[in-house]
C-alpha cells in the first residue's frame, strides 16, 4: 500500500505542541507525501469546547490539521461504565468523521485506550504504533481491530501476540534536520553535554543526574525541554518534587536551561554539543529502559551518548555507551567520567560516522517506506 494521496487520521494522547516526538514527525512526513492528515489528540477535559463540539484547524503545514473535540458525555464513563463509554464514543467518532470526511487509514499512538481503533469503521485500514512501555491488558484492548502493529521494541510487540496480526519492529525515527553532514570537532571552550525531553517527568533519576552535575563543574550541561508548568505537550506533570528538581538544577552554575524550543532550533543547537546524557530510572520510566526517541536525534549529531541501560541497543553495540545494570544507575557516574576523560577518543571521526550512518537509516521517509513495504507484503 502506497502512503500517498490518502486521508489519514492520527490518534494521540498528547496535544500538538513545541516538543515533537514520533507521532508529530510521522504526521509531518505523511502530509509531505500529499496525504491529508488529521491529528486527533485526547478529548478536551478543560471545558474549552462545548459538549460534543468539534473544531478542525490548520497546524501551519500543508495538508496537516488539528482536530479539537469534546465528548458529548462525561469522560468519567471511561472508568465507571466502559461498555456505555465505547457505545457513545462510536457515535462521537461518527460525528468527527463528518467533519474530516472519509478516512482511509487510522493510525493510533494511543496507549490509554481512550480512543480505541474499534470505534472506527471497518472500512478503514487500522495501524497501531505504541512507542512506550504499556500495561498489557489496556494496550491489547486499544489495539483490538488493528490490521498491523508496529513498535520500537520487541518487548512491546510481544504483548500483542494474542491478536494474531503482523507485528513489525521499527526503531525510533529521526527528522533529517538532526543529521550532521559529516563528523565535526567541537569549538566549545568547555566540554558541553546536552539533554533533551520533559524534565518534569518523575522517572528521571534525579539524584544520579544531580550527582553527575555536581561532580563535573568543568562540564557545562545544556537542558532543552519542559522545565515549567506551561508549554508542555508531553506527559508528565509539574508536581512539587518536579519543581524542586528544576530549582536544584538552577542552583548549578554549569547548568543552562533552554526550555522548550521548536524542533528546528533544537536540531541546530544540539549539534554544538560534545556529547549527551540520558539518566532515567528504568524501573519507573515509561519506556522501562527499552528505547528512547531522543537517542536517534543524539546519534544524528555523531557525538557520544552516555546512558542508563537501554535493551534495544544491546543488539546494536558501539552506538551508545551504557551501563549494564538494570537495577540501578550506580555505574552511570563512573561511566560518564570515563567518557568525559576520553572524549576525543569517543568522538573520533570513525565513531561519529558510525553513529550518523545508523541514524541516517532511520529517517521518517525511510521508516514510512518500510511501513509501506510491510503493508504491501501483508496484503499479498
Amino acid at each position: 500500500m502506497e502512503l500517498r494521496n490518502k486521508s489519514i487520521l492520527i490518534i494521540s494522547q498528547q496535544d500538538w505542541g513545541e516538543m515533537f516526538i514520533s507521532k508529530n514527525h510521522y504526521a509531518l512526513e505523511l502530509a509531505r507525501r500529499g496525504n491529508k492528515v488529521f491529528y486527533l489528540p485526547g478529548p478536551d477535559q478543560r471545558n474549552k469546547l462545548k459538549p460534543g463540539e468539534i473544531k478542525i484547524s490548520s497546524l501551519g503545514h500543508d495538508n496537516l490539521f488539528n482536530v479539537e473535540h469534546r465528548l458529548p458525555f462525561p469522560y468519567v464513563l471511561k472508568f465507571r461504565a466502559r461498555f456505555l463509554y465505547d457505545l457513545l464514543l462510536k457515535s462521537h467518532i461518527t460525528n468527527i468523521l463528518k467533519h474530516t470526511g472519509p478516512i482511509d487509514i487510522v493510525w493510533s499512538f494511543d496507549l490509554s485506550n481512550t480512543i480505541p481503533l474499534s470505534a472506527f469503521p471497518d472500512s478503514c485500514v487500522k495501524l497501531y504504533m505504541p512507542v512506550d512501555e504499556l500495561e498489557e491488558k489496556v494496550a491489547v484492548k486499544a489495539a483490538k481491530g488493528a490490521d498491523m502493529i508496529f513498535s520500537v521494541t520487541n518487548e512491546i510487540l510481544d504483548k500483542f501476540q494474542s491478536l494474531n496480526v503482523p507485528l513489525v519492529f521499527l526503531n525510533h525515527g529521526v527528522s533529517e534536520m538532526f543529521l550532521a553532514e559529516q563528523p565535526v570537532n567541537s569549538t566549545n571552550d568547555v566540554i558541553s553535554i546536552g539533554l533533551s525531553g520533559n524534565f518534569l517527568r518523575p522517572d528521571i533519576d534525579r539524584a544520579t543526574l544531580l550527582n553527575i552535575i555536581a561532580n563535573h563543574k568543568d562540564v557545562q550541561f545544556h537542558f532543552w525541554g519542559s522545565v515549567g508548568k506551561t508549554n508542555s505537550n508531553l506527559v508528565g506533570g509539574a508536581d512539587t518534587s518536579a519543581m524542586q528538581f528544576i530549582s536544584d538544577l538552577e542552583q548549578n552554575e554549569n547548568v543552562v536551561l533552554h526550555g522548550a524550543v521548536p524542533p528546528k532550533q533544537l536540531a541546530e543547537e544540539i549539534k554544538n554539543m560534545d556529547g549527551f546524557l540520558i539518566c532515567y530510572d528504568v524501573n519507573r520510566d515509561q519506556s522501562k529502559g527499552t528505547n528512547y526517541h531522543k537517542i536517534m536525534e543524539y546519534l544524528g549529531t555523531g557525538k557520544v551518548v552516555v546512558s542508563n541501560n537501554v535493551t534495544t541497543y544491546k543488539e546494536l553495540p558501539g552506538l551508545i555507551e551504557m551501563i549494564q545494570s538494570r537495577n540501578d544507575n550506580d555505574e552511570l557516574p563512573v561511566l560518564f567520567n570515563k567518557v568525559i576523560t576520553n572524549i576525543t577518543t569517543y568522538n573520533a571521526p570513525e565513531r561519529q560516522k558510525q553513529r550518523i550512518a545508523y541514524a541516517r537509516q532511520q529517517t521518517y521517509p525511510i521508516l514510512v517506506n518500510k511501513i509501506e513495504a510491510a503493508l504491501t507484503a501483508a496484503s499479498k
